[in-house]
């Protein structure tokens, strides 16, 4: 922001006005200064124009609760081993 001249976050107020997104002080002030769990793409949209900078710009990314994929090749605790000389006998069908 300080790079753009902006050094309050009172600042983007009227330039986020300008772009017909309403947001209060305390809103404004959250965005600047906390991590938003989620942003509308207008707002994002209207803060890459007044930066002048892309998305990536401004969000940064982090893998976060990463689970190891199944495979189905490993052999599970709950998986019984079945004994593979034992075949089934062939069923006789019999007409009546």
């Amino acid at each position: 922001m300080a790079a753009r001249g902006l050094h309050n976050t009172t600042d983007l107020i009227p330039l986020l006005a300008e772009r017909d997104i309403a947001l209060s002080r305390p809103q404004v002030y959250r965005l600047v200064n906390q991590r938003p769990e989620r942003m509308s793409l207008q707002v994002m949209a209207a803060l890459c124009d007044i930066f002048e900078c892309t998305p990536a710009d401004l969000l940064t990314t982090t893998a976060a609760d990463v689970r190891t994929r199944k495979t189905g090749t490993a052999s599970a605790p709950n998986v019984v081993q079945l004994d593979r000389t034992v075949r089934p006998r062939r069923a006789n069908i019999l007409d009546e």
